[in-house]
C-alpha cells in the first residue's frame, strides 16, 4: 500500500487537497523543513562492479564507508569505519570530511579541516590510512595541502602546498619539492588561478601520466594581473585588507603555460602551447603515456583547437580547430581506445551535438542529428560501444538519458519518468545512478543498469512530498507567450491555492536570463521553491520566465545576445510583465522582479528600462556594469570593452537609472570575491545622483552566497518584507 501511495504522490502530488500549513521563514532557514535528501556520496569502485558509500554497519551500526553490489543493490564489505581514522601518535580519531581511495583501493587519503580559498578551492588536512594494516600517517607535515592525488600505481601522491608542487612517495614517506618559484599573487604551480577556476570550471592543475611516470601541470603567471582589494571587517581591532589577482573585462590575464615532470629524472619540460601568451589553455588531458593533449583558446574564444604535444620533447601539433561568429563554450572530448579518433561536442549545425573526429582533424560522424542540444555527456563504453548522454531532446524544460551507437543508430531512451533525469555512471559505464526530479516533486534517486533497468531506490523523499500536502504547496504550471519579436518563450508561474473569483493577484517574477543557468526547468528547485511557495499563501503569485540568450534551444537562441547582454532579456521580461499583467486575475500594475548575481543584474535593469511595467526590484549581488566582471566570462559573451564600448555601456544598470518609478532593494556581501561590492557602490553612486531613493543592506565579509550562521534567514526576511511592504 505504501508503495502504491508513494507511485500516486509522484505523478499526482497536488491531487489530494489538505487544509494549508502556513509556511514561515523559520521553516525554510532554520528548521529546514523542506530540506530535501539527496543521494550523495555515490562513488564507483575500480571493478565497475561495486560502488561505494556512508552508512551504518557491523553489530554496533558504527558510521562506515562501506562497498555495494551494483548488480544486487546490497552491501558486499565494509571497508573502513570512520572510528579507526587515528592518526599515529593521537588517541581520537579525525573528521573526515572526504575520503579518497587509491586506485588500487588499498589505501586513503583522508581529508580533514578544510579551510576556503575561492569559491570551489580549499586547502585542508590530507593523512594516508593503509585499509589493511589502518595505519594512518599525515601525508605532509609542512602545513595544509591542495589538490591531493593518488599516482595511477598508487605509490606516489601529489599535492600543492604555497603556490609549489610536492610529491609524496608512500611507502618511505619521502617528500619531493617539484617546483620551487610558487608565490602568492605571482606564480601559481599546479592549480588554476582565480579567474581559471570561476570560468573554466576546474580546480586541479595536476595531472598523471598513465602509467605514473610523468606529472604535467599548468603554470600560471599572474604577475601583471592587477590585484583587486578587499577589507575584511570581522578581524579584531583594526580591519585587514585582502587582496588577489583578479582580471576585470580587458586587463591582463594570468600567461599560462603548461610543463612536464619526469619523475624519475626530475627533470621538467616545457609544452609548446604557442607563442601567442594571450590566450587560453582551458583543458589538460592525457591520450596515452607519451602523448599530452590540450585545448588552447584565442582571447575572444571564437577560435578553440585541439594539440597534441610529445611527452618526452614538448612539442605540439594542431589535431582539430572550430571557429565561430560569436563565441564557443569549452567541452571535454572523449577519447576512443582505438587511439584513431575522438568525440567532440559542439554546436556547429545549430544544436549542441557529438561528432566522431579522426586524429586527422576530418569528422568521420555526426553521432547526434535534430532540433535540441546534448546537455551533458557522461562517457563511452568502448565493450558495448555505446555513448550515453542527457539531452533535452521534445522539451526544453525536461532532461533525459539516452544512449547511442557512434554510427548514429540505435538510440536509445534510458529514463522513464517525465522531468529532470541525470546520471552518475559506473567505471565501465555498466551501471548508473539516476537522480529524477520535476517542477513539484523532489528527488528520487535509483541505481541502474546500463540500458535502463531499475535495481533499486536509492532516495524517494516520501515524507517530503507528504509535506508538500500537509503545507498546501501550489503546483508551479508551466507556460509560453511570444514576445515582441515573434519568439516563443517558456515560463512557469505558482498562483496562491485559493484564488478568489474575479480579484486581481500582484505578481513577482524570478529572473536569472544570463548564459549558463536556465530557471525554467521541470525539476525541484529547493529552498527557493519554499520561499516561493510562502509568498503564495500570502496572496503573490510568483513567475519565471527564461528570456533569449539562455541555453537549451540552440545556438542561435543562446547565442542572439552576443556584445549587447542585457538589451534582448530586459526586452524579454518587460515582454513577460506585459503577457502576466494582461490576464484576468493578475493586477498589472502590481508587478516585481527579483534575482541574484546575473538575475540581479537582471532585476535592476529592468526597473530603469521598465519603469513603467514593474513597481519593484529586489537585486542580489548584482553586476551593474560589465566593465567591473572578470575577463573571461565577460568577454566571452560581450567582446572587449575596447571594441564593444556602447555594448558594455548602453544596457548598464548605473547607466540607466534616470527613469527609475519603482522601488529597488540592493542586498551585497562586501567580501563577495566573485560580483565585486564594487558594483552596488557604483549603483548607489549613480542612484545618488538622480535622486533615485532605494534601499541597501549591507552583509560585511560574506561572499557571492551571502551565506553563514543567519545570514541567510535575515536576508530573506528582509526580502519578505520589502515585497510585502512595496507590492
Amino acid at each position: 500500500m505504501k508503495t502504491k501511495t508513494l507511485l500516486l504522490l509522484l505523478v499526482f502530488p497536488f491531487a489530494v487537497l489538505h487544509a494549508q500549513t502556513q509556511i514561515t521563514l523559520d521553516d525554510i532557514w532554520k528548521n529546514n523543513t523542506f530540506g530535501a535528501d539527496y543521494a550523495g556520496g555515490f562513488s564507483s569502485m575500480a571493478d565497475g562492479t561495486h560502488y561505494m558509500d556512508y552508512a551504518a554497519a557491523g553489530d554496533n551500526h558504527e558510521k562506515a564507508l562501506v562497498e555495494y553490489d551494483f548488480k544486487t543493490g546490497n552491501q558486499t564489505a565494509v571497508l573502513l569505519y570512520l572510528k579507526d581514522l587515528i592518526p599515529d601518535g593521537m588517541s581520537a580519531p579525525v573528521n573526515a570530511q572526504n575520503i579518497i581511495l587509491s586506485p588500487d583501493e588499498k589505501k586513503a587519503l583522508i581529508v580533514t579541516e578544510s579551510e576556503q580559498i575561492y569559491r570551489y578551492s580549499t586547502k585542508v588536512m590530507n593523512y594516508v590510512y593503509d585499509l589493511q594494516t589502518k595505519k594512518m600517517f599525515p601525508l605532509s607535515n609542512g602545513g595544509k595541502q591542495r589538490l591531493a592525488t593518488f599516482s595511477p600505481d598508487s605509490k606516489k601522491v601529489v599535492f600543492m602546498r604555497d603556490n609549489n608542487i610536492f610529491l609524496v612517495d608512500i611507502a618511505s614517506q619521502k617528500e619531493t619539492q617539484v617546483t620551487t618559484d610558487g608565490e602568492w599573487n605571482k606564480i601559481i604551480n599546479g592549480a588554476p588561478d582565480w579567474v581559471y577556476e570561476e570560468e573554466f570550471s576546474f580546480t586541479n592543475g595536476m595531472f598523471w601520466s598513465p602509467d605514473s611516470k610523468k606529472l604535467a601541470f599548468y603554470k600560471m603567471d599572474e604577475s601583471r594581473v592587477k590585484e583587486f582589494q578587499m577589507t575584511m571587517y570581522n578581524t579584531g581591532l583594526y580591519p585587514e585588507p585582502y587582496s588577489y589577482k583578479y582580471p576585470k573585462a580587458g586587463e591582463d590575464n594570468s600567461i599560462v603555460s603548461v610543463h612536464i615532470y619526469d619523475v624519475d629524472s626530475k627533470q621538467t619540460i616545457k609544452v609548446d602551447v604557442g607563442s601567442e601568451t594571450n590566450q587560453y589553455i582551458p583543458r589538460v588531458m592525457w591520450i596515452d603515456a607519451k602523448t599530452l593533449g590540450f585545448l588552447r583558446m584565442n582571447r575572444l574564444q571564437n577560435f578553440n583547437e585541439l594539440l597534441f604535444a610529445d611527452a618526452s620533447a614538448g612539442s605540439s601539433k594542431v589535431i582539430f580547430s572550430e571557429k565561430s561568429n560569436t563565441y564557443l563554450e569549452v567541452y571535454d572530448p572523449i577519447f576512443l581506445p582505438d587511439g584513431k579518433s575522438f568525440l567532440w561536442t559542439s554546436d556547429m549545425d545549430g544544436w549542441v551535438h557529438e561528432y566522431n573526429v579522426g586524429i586527422d582533424g576530418k569528422i568521420i560522424k555526426q553521432v547526434t542529428k535534430g532540433e535540441w542540444d546534448i546537455t551533458s555527456v557522461y562517457g563511452y563504453d568502448p565493450v558495448a560501444k555505446l555513448l550515453y548522454y542527457q539531452s533535452d531532446e521534445g522539451n526544453a524544460t525536461q532532461r533525459d538519458v539516452y544512449s547511442i551507437k557512434l554510427d548514429g543508430t540505435g538510440k536509445k531512451k534510458l529514463s522513464t519518468k517525465a522531468g529532470t533525469n541525470d546520471a552518475e555512471f559506473s567505471s565501465g559505464m555498466k551501471y548508473y545512478m539516476n537522480t529524477w526530479s520535476s517542477a513539484n516533486v523532489p528527488y528520487y534517486s535509483t541505481l541502474n543498469s546500463a540500458d535502463g533497468k531499475e535495481i533499486k531506490v536509492l532516495v524517494d523523499n516520501h515524507e517530503l512530498l507528504q509535506k508538500t500536502l500537509t503545507y498546501g504547496f501550489s503546483k508551479k504550471e508551466f507556460f509560453n507567450f511570444k514576445d515582441r519579436d515573434g519568439v516563443s518563450l517558456n515560463g512557469w508561474m505558482i498562483k496562491p491555492a485559493k484564488m478568489d473569483a474575479g480579484k486581481k493577484y500582484p505578481v513577482l517574477m524570478v529572473v536569472y536570463g544570463g548564459p549558463g543557468n536556465n530557471m525554467v526547468n521541470d525539476a525541484w528547485s529547493g529552498r527557493d521553491f519554499s520561499w516561493h511557495q510562502m509568498l503564495a499563501q500570502q496572496g503573490y503569485i510568483i513567475a519565471c520566465v527564461d528570456n533569449r540568450g539562455t541555453e537549451y534551444r540552440g545556438r542561435d537562441f543562446k547565442k542572439c545576445t552576443y556584445g549587447q547582454m542585457g538589451k534582448l532579456e530586459s526586452a524579454d521580461q518587460i515582454d513577460a510583465s506585459k503577457y502576466l499583467g494582461g490576464l484576468d486575475y493578475i493586477d498589472g500594475k502590481r508587478v516585481g522582479i527579483w534575482g541574484w548575481s546575473y538575475g540581479g543584474y537582471m532585476s535592476s535593469l529592468c526597473l530603469g528600462v521598465g519603469a513603467d511595467y514593474f513597481k519593484i526590484a529586489i537585486a542580489v549581488a548584482p553586476v551593474t556594469s560589465w566593465r567591473f566582471y572578470d575577463s573571461i566570462y565577460t568577454e566571452r559573451y560581450m567582446g572587449l570593452p575596447q571594441d564593444n564600448a556602447h555594448g558594455y555601456d548602453d544596457f548598464s544598470p548605473v547607466n540607466n537609472v534616470a527613469g527609475i518609478k519603482g522601488k529597488l532593494l540592493l542586498c551585497h556581501g562586501t567580501g563577495d570575491d566573485n560580483v565585486h561590492f564594487q558594483n552596488s557602490v557604483a549603483l548607489t553612486d549613480a542612484l545618488i545622483d538622480a535622486n533615485k531613493q532605494y534601499d541597501f543592506y549591507m552583509y560585511p565579509d560574506r561572499n557571492h552566497g551571502i551565506s553563514g550562521g543567519n545570514t541567510r534567514m535575515h536576508l530573506y526576511t528582509k526580502m519578505t518584507n520589502f515585497i510585502k511592504e512595496n507590492l
